[in-house]
């Protein structure tokens, strides 16, 4: 018996023995809010029609749920000191509709919180930048429709985010868009029962797929298109929770109809009639260094394996082979080729399952820099039809003599086919009493020993000047390109002809 109660008596000696016992408990009954229940460090004040958060809250309590209250107001003193231990906080259907910048000052550590089922209609600048550590985020059965771009900033942890049941009207690309995502962990990304029409086809389809595996956009008025009906079919194919459980309420807008209908039904010939889904093929080059990621649905799998289209199983790296299998289980092509071309087959071994992937790979039988090749190729010869065209404008448009300048040339070619019409002539068809001065012409141009008829040469006189003040009379001559003219052994006579001669002589003027 303790010697205290030895003196004292049984009574003091109880007072005592439950001191002890508060003390060994760390002070759990006395420090429990009221109508709260607490067990061990989870502190319970659910249904217990809070108004306003208890004034004291033990600090070391890890879980505390105030679901199913009246609290409406979220501020930065309802925790008034620091509550280190905490990483689960419950604050489901309260009706809560403000929450103020510096509401998690107190929590840094939080990693589960939940704040569904209440009457958030916005998420403010920053407003869970103080979660560096938080994984799990409830935000469904809400009313928010707006989100801003800094609402999720430094939340590099977060693996899960519930937006369902909301009125988000854009999807939240920045959140997950590869390369540059806000939420780099992101798991988990639930934003059906929403408004959202457009979905970003593009960029999803390019997430790798344990992200899309965890990305629920079913029961949202999205616009029915062929590529929306090609992204979930691969889904499907791949087996990928999202579409697999939710198949029938991945539904889509009919504008025509003005009814929502399932995205599936898009392949329907009454439909859309969209054709079916190939899985598309990697295409590389000949020479290229290439890299083939095993996208399996699972993420953190660690052990793959990889088999060629030669049923060879590819070891770790070695710098001896082409083909090497790299730490994070990628496949690494160093020089390919042609003979590399066929399906690749990835098996993914985990604790929870395995999944098997296949890659068709394509090479084209030409380097990457054989199209700027025949690029140059044709800019050259697009050069050199352009500069043809050019030398053929010049030649015909930018010649020495213009149009002008030729008149006189063609008037002296009109003379020379006159004399050599004379000359050609070997018997004279006029007198030379009517041909004037023209005669004289003629005797100056012809050798002093002009052949005579028959080809015989006679004798020719001095040339003769026409007086004078005597008129020229106008010269009548048959058709000097008539055959007639030139062959014929005897002067042609007669007034029909000389008539036939002149009219001839006269049209031929009017043309030149």
């Amino acid at each position: 018996m303790c010697p205290h109660c030895y003196l004292h008596g049984s009574s003091s000696c109880l007072l005592v023995l439950l001191s002890l016992a508060t003390g060994r408990q760390g002070g759990t009954a006395l420090n429990c809010p009221k109508n709260c229940v607490c067990a061990s460090n989870i502190i319970s004040c659910s249904k217990a029609d809070l108004k306003v958060f208890p004034h004291h809250l033990p600090h070391y309590a890890t879980v505390l749920d105030f679901s199913h209250n009246q609290l409406t107001h979220l501020r930065s003193e309802w925790a008034p000191s620091q509550l280190s231990h905490l990483h689960s906080l419950f604050l489901s259907h309260n009706g809560l509709y403000f929450i103020s910048t510096e509401a998690f000052s107190n929590v840094p550590h939080l990693k589960y919180l939940d704040l569904s089922s209440n009457a958030i209609d916005t998420l403010g600048e920053n407003i869970f930048s103080k979660l560096t550590e938080l994984e799990v985020l409830l935000l469904f059965s809400n009313k928010i429709s707006k989100i801003d771009h800094s609402a999720f900033d430094d939340m590099a942890n977060l693996q899960k985010l519930y937006l369902s049941h909301n009125e988000i009207t854009r999807f939240p690309l920045e959140l997950v868009k590869r390369g540059d995502a806000k939420l780099p962990e992101l798991a988990l990304l639930d934003l059906s029962s929403n408004k959202i029409k457009n979905l970003h086809v593009k960029e999803v389809n390019g997430l790798p797929a344990w992200m899309k595996n965890g990305l629920y956009v079913h029961s949202n008025p999205l616009s029915c298109q062929c590529e929306l009906f090609n992204l979930f079919t691969h889904w499907q194919k791949r087996q990928l929770s999202s579409a697999v459980d939710f198949e029938e309420e991945l539904q889509c807008l009919d504008q025509a109809k003005n009814k929502n209908i399932t995205i599936s039904s898009l392949y329907d010939p009454e439909g859309m009639n969209c054709s079916a889904f190939k899985e598309q093929a990697l295409e590389f080059h000949r020479g290229e260094k290439v890299t083939i990621n095993c996208d399996t649905r699972q993420r953190g799998v660690t052990v793959k394996e990889w088999v060629t289209p030669r049923y060879e199983h590819v070891q770790q790296e070695d710098n001896n082979n082409t083909i090497t299998l790299l730490p994070n289980g990628s496949l690494l092509i160093s020089n390919i080729s042609t003979e590399d071309m066929g399906l690749y087959t990835c098996y993914a071994v985990s604790q929870v399952f395995n999944e098997t992937f296949y890659v068709q790979v394509t090479v084209h039988n030409y380097t990457l820099h054989g199209a700027p090749d025949m690029l140059n190729t044709a800019y050259t010869t697009l050069v050199g039809c352009i500069l043809s065209v050019i030398l053929v404008l010049i030649y015909l448009y930018l010649t020495p003599c213009r149009c002008w300048c030729r008149s006189n040339e063609k008037q002296a070619n009109q003379q020379e086919d006159s004399i050599n019409s004379s000359v050609l002539s070997t018997t004279p068809n006029h007198n030379a009493e009517v041909t004037g001065d023209k005669e004289g012409l003629n005797r100056n141009t012809v050798p002093s020993r002009a052949q005579g008829q028959n080809g015989k040469c006679k004798p020719t006189n001095s040339p003769k000047h026409a007086p004078k003040g005597v008129q020229k009379v106008e010269r009548k001559l048959s058709d000097p390109d008539s055959v007639s003219s030139v062959f014929s052994d005897t002067p042609i006579v007669g007034p029909s002809l000389m008539k036939v001669g002149e009219e001839v002589v006269g049209t031929k003027q009017r043309l030149n």
